[in-house]
């Protein structure tokens, strides 16, 4: 029986399809670093088939032992936030979790691709209720990071839903067309040897990162429109840029793009108010115009133009859920802020602009001495609240503060 077409969501650009082997590269031989004999995880949503099979070609290549691809359908999120009885929503077998501590115990490797497939699919349904639904986060993958046992990366991935929400102008193949060239453009692909660019571009955020370190501030100060914000530093907050190392000594670059540097911050001494400056896509929600306000280091309140509701669930979820867990500034000399586009993913949209995260902290980012006070929790929400406009001071344990970023430019 002859079957019916079915229309993908995925457009693969006639002048893209000969590359598409050099994106896998880049997420296989750079990004996660694949090693001979690893178990490799994928992690994507439907509508990514193409570079799924790209990927996991490139890292049987690189020698891996098996590619193990899960799915997550935001379409079964809704059908669960709709109709399951309210004392599930919160339930996550246990299997989901232990498949990434697995991954974690075989020493294994780990790519995501990123994008939404399915924009505002939740916008429609009770805040509380998404809310209440964890996936697709688990807080095992934390753990992972914060135990250094897997090679990770995540990399944007275009669906055609993804990009006529980006270019609302533009519709089917002439929006994924614009999508992959933009993308292309951060990922530095459209340069000869992006591997090359990426190293010279780490090397600069190292560099930033050390100097720092080498001044050791006890706090960060954010002034511009709508935004004066105070996030207090631990005693051994360390600067991180671009690139992990496993306990197995396998070097990685755990996003890309990457274009930001990060620490964990102390997560009972973020006091003032920021306005974010970019639109945060949580729970299949497009949440805009986001203010929020803190208080001893616990969010006080959040406004928002649309779906703030949404933001406010997730952060109830647990004891550090209103609290920071990662800060992290972003200069004006990548390739994804000068562009101008609100891509609505959070790895590029954070990349654009220098942002903070509610919930878990990285142990990787502060000294043995403070690893028990970092932030905990089930969640890590990034909120972008960087622009040309908003300055960062380092403020020094005696109060004076020294300017860290001015007008997207590094002052240290």
């Amino acid at each position: 029986m002859k079957r019916a077409a079915v229309r993908s969501s995925y457009y693969l650009p006639r002048q893209m399809s000969p590359d598409l082997e050099r994106l896998a590269a880049l997420a296989v031989r750079f990004g996660a670093n694949v090693q001979p004999g690893q178990v490799v995880a994928v992690s994507c949503e439907p509508g990514k088939e193409e570079v799924v099979r790209a990927i996991a070609a490139e890292a049987y290549r690189a020698g891996a032992k098996f590619v193990d691809v899960s799915w997550f359908d935001p379409h079964l999120k809704r059908a669960r936030v709709l109709h399951a009885d309210e004392d599930y929503l919160d339930y996550v077998p246990p299997w989901i979790g232990q498949r990434i501590l697995e991954i974690g115990e075989l020493r294994g490797a780990r790519i995501g691709l990123t994008g939404p497939s399915a924009p505002g699919l939740l916008s429609d349904l009770d805040p509380v209720r998404i809310g209440r639904d964890p996936l697709p986060f688990v807080p095992e993958a934390v753990k992972v990071v914060n135990d250094q046992t897997t090679n990770w990366t995540a990399i944007p991935c275009p669906t055609e839903p993804w990009a006529e929400l980006v270019y609302p102008d533009l519709s089917g193949e002439a929006a994924v067309e614009r999508l992959w060239s933009e993308l292309w453009h951060v990922l530095r692909l459209d340069d000869e040897d992006p591997v090359a660019r990426w190293r010279e571009r780490f090397d600069q955020l190292t560099s930033v990162a050390e100097r720092m370190n080498a001044i050791a501030f006890d706090a960060l100060h954010f002034r511009g429109p709508g935004t004066d914000l105070v996030v207090g530093l631990l005693p051994t907050s360390t600067w991180t840029a671009a690139q992990m190392r496993t306990v197995d000594g396998i070097d990685h670059a755990p996003n890309l793009p990457s274009e930001e540097i990060f620490t964990a911050p102390d997560p009972t001494r973020t006091h003032g108010t920021a306005r974010m400056t970019r639109p945060l896509v949580l729970g299949g929600s497009t949440i805009t115009g986001l203010q929020v306000r803190f208080e001893d280091g616990r969010l006080a309140e959040v406004t928002s133009e649309e779906h703030g509701d949404v933001l406010s669930e997730y952060l109830k979820r647990d004891e550090g859920a209103g609290r920071l867990g990662e800060v992290a500034l972003v200069d004006g000399a990548g390739r994804i802020g000068p562009l101008g586009t609100v891509f609505y993913d959070t790895l590029l949209d954070e990349n654009a602009a220098s942002h903070i995260a509610f919930g878990s902290a990285y142990a990787v980012t502060v000294g043995e001495a403070d690893r028990d006070k970092i932030n905990t929790s089930q969640i890590h929400i990034d909120v972008m609240l960087g622009s040309p406009e908003v300055d960062v001071a380092g403020v020094r344990s005696d109060g004076t503060e020294v300017p860290v970023l001015t007008a997207g430019e590094w002052e240290i």
